[in-house]
């Protein structure tokens, strides 16, 4: 895991998705129950990380649930651009995560 590739991305998406995971819950659950999920795992993420401080945190159980939930973070075809961008985005906070 590359610490500085993972605080990047955090730097870059986390507040962003802060605002927009629970908009795209309220206007997309409904039709989209499975992001319900995502948001219990992106708020777990984001805990971990905000206690992890300047450490590195241990959250590979958290991007193997978003991957299964998502199919991959394959955005449905019926829905707006905030929720392909949360998409878009916790898949290149994951992918920083796991690059080494």
């Amino acid at each position: 895991m590359s610490k500085q590739l993972f605080n990047q991305a955090k730097e870059r998406h986390f507040e962003k998705l802060e605002q927009y995971v629970p908009i795209v819950a309220r206007v997309h659950g409904d039709n989209h129950p499975e992001f319900h999920e995502v948001h219990k795992v992106f708020n777990t993420i984001i805990k971990k990380a905000k206690e992890a401080g300047a450490e590195m945190p241990e959250l590979n159980e958290e991007f193997i649930e978003l991957r299964k939930i998502t199919d991959n973070y394959k955005v449905p075809g019926d829905v707006c651009e905030a929720y392909e961008g949360v998409y878009n985005m916790l898949a290149e906070v994951d992918k920083a995560y796991q690059d080494k």
